[in-house]
Parts: C-alpha cells; structure tokens; sequence
C-alpha cells in the first residue's frame, strides 16, 4: 500500500520499540486503550495482546480497511476518523474507565493533537506518545532553557511528562527526516493545586509567551495590562520584572497570574 505523505506517513517497524512503548503503559489488563494513527498496526497488534479493547482512530480509509480485516472487532475497533473530532469522553463512558492513550503522531499536527489530549484530560489516565525529537524537547523542557515555552506550560499543566527514549529515521518506513522520541504523560491537571483557573491561566501563558524575547511586561503590556499594573503583580509574586516568560516556572507563572487576578488589570476585563 503505497504511502501517502501528505497525512505525514511514516511507519514503525522497530520491533522492540514497539515492546517499549506498550510495556511504558502500565499494566493494560481490563484497559481500554486509544491508538492514534494506527498506520499499518505495529502498535495496535502488541496493545490487542495485552489490552482488553484497543479503539485504533485512522485518518487513511485504506489503512482502515486494512486494520479491520486483520484484528478482531472485538479487541480492536477501528474508528475512521480525524482525532481531533474524536469523543474522547464518550469512548471513556462507554469503557467504564479512564483511557490509556498511545500512538506515533504525525508531525504536521502533534501541537493539535496535544491540545485534544489537553482539553480531553477527564477521560484520560496515562499516555505514551512519539513525536518529532524537537517537540519533545519542548514538552518536556525546563525554565529557563531554550526550548521551554507555551507548549511546555500546556503540557506540563495537565500532569508531568518524561522522555523515555529516542530513535532514529532507520527505525520507521518511509524514514523521515528527524529523529523521534517517545515520552510518557500522567494526565493530571495541576490547576486546583496551583490556585488558578484552567482556561483563564492557559490563555495568561499565551499572552506571556507571546514574544518570546520581550520580557513579561512588554508582552502583558501588549495584552492590555498597564505596566504599572505589572510591576505591582510581579513584586507581589517575587518575579523580577525584567523576567521573560520562559525563565518562569508554571508555579512562579501562577502566582503572577493570582496576584494579577487581585488587580485592576484582570477586574476591567483585560488579559480575555
């Protein structure tokens, strides 16, 4: 079945890789696991061994077809289907559980896709996933480095992330033109904990992040927080005020966005 790069096609065909990435699951045992791009089901068929349901959401109709023929439909559902429009809550109520979550993304949407996983976190338990090396870099990255930033925060927000390991273009066909790494991600919102509100916090990170070599005041000035304002907030949260966003951790971002919430600038209705 001929590739088709356009839905960014490239196939893992790692053997032990695929061992790595199903064992980095936990104990699948009375799970339901949702795989993402299935392709041709290196993946699907090691998570059916060990799973009691695997819900496989492939794009390709080809490669659907493929997958229906080759699994049984009672351990392995294909859904025809782009993740983004995929009901995650929906598929959890129907397994009685949270979802485990696995799959090899394809690189033109892993931003979107982490964003569905994001706002999905409900119904979702553990999920292992590989990316582009450089993505996850920047999903797993630390203040104060080079690639931490606004993925990062959304990311790391819901629940912590490690790498696990990283191979090369050889390890998938086609092979693509970067190396990918696989990382893990306990979805576990920290919001309550850190005293913010979900949606308002996320949309503050935006708005800080939003010129990555403008210092945080520049950028909260931009977003219609007067500079006074801003000097206030970050004295009261102990931020130097000629910080940049990316050398704040999410708990020094969420203090600033409390103290923030206490002024002027949030109850005038700026920072929407």
């Amino acid at each position: 079945m001929p590739v088709k790069s356009k839905l960014g096609q490239n196939f893992l065909r790692d053997g032990q890789a695929v061992e790595r990435i199903v064992a980095a699951l936990g104990d699948l045992g009375g799970q339901t696991v949702v795989e993402i791009g299935p392709g041709r089901g290196a993946i699907t068929g090691a998570l059916a061994a060990k799973a009691a349901h695997v819900v496989a959401v492939e794009l390709d109709r080809d490669l659907a077809s493929v997958l229906r023929a080759r699994f049984q439909p009672g351990r392995v559902t294909v859904v025809e289907q782009d993740v983004l429009e995929f009901d995650f809550a929906a598929a959890a109520a129907q397994a009685g559980s949270e979802l485990r979550v696995a799959g090899n993304l394809p690189y033109y949407i892993t931003s979107p896709i982490l964003r569905k996983l994001a706002q999905s976190h409900a119904a979702l338990g553990t999920a292992v996933l590989m990316v582009q090396r450089e993505v996850a870099d920047r999903v797993t990255a630390s203040p104060g480095s080079r690639d931490y930033g606004l993925l990062s925060v959304l990311v790391q927000a819901h629940g912590p992330v490690e790498p696990l390991f990283t191979l090369p273009p050889s390890a998938f066909s086609p092979p693509p033109q970067v190396h990918s790494t696989v990382f893990r991600w306990r979805l576990a919102p920290r919001f309550e904990e850190l005293g913010v509100e979900g949606t308002g916090f996320l949309r503050f990170a935006g708005q800080a992040f939003a010129q990555k070599r403008k210092t945080l005041v520049n950028n909260l000035r931009a977003a219609g927080v007067a500079t006074g304002h801003a000097h206030d907030a970050m004295a009261l949260a102990g931020i130097d005020p000629r910080a940049r966003a990316e050398s704040l951790s999410i708990d020094s971002l969420a203090a600033l966005w409390r103290a923030l919430a206490t002024s002027s600038s949030i109850t005038k209705g700026d920072l929407r």
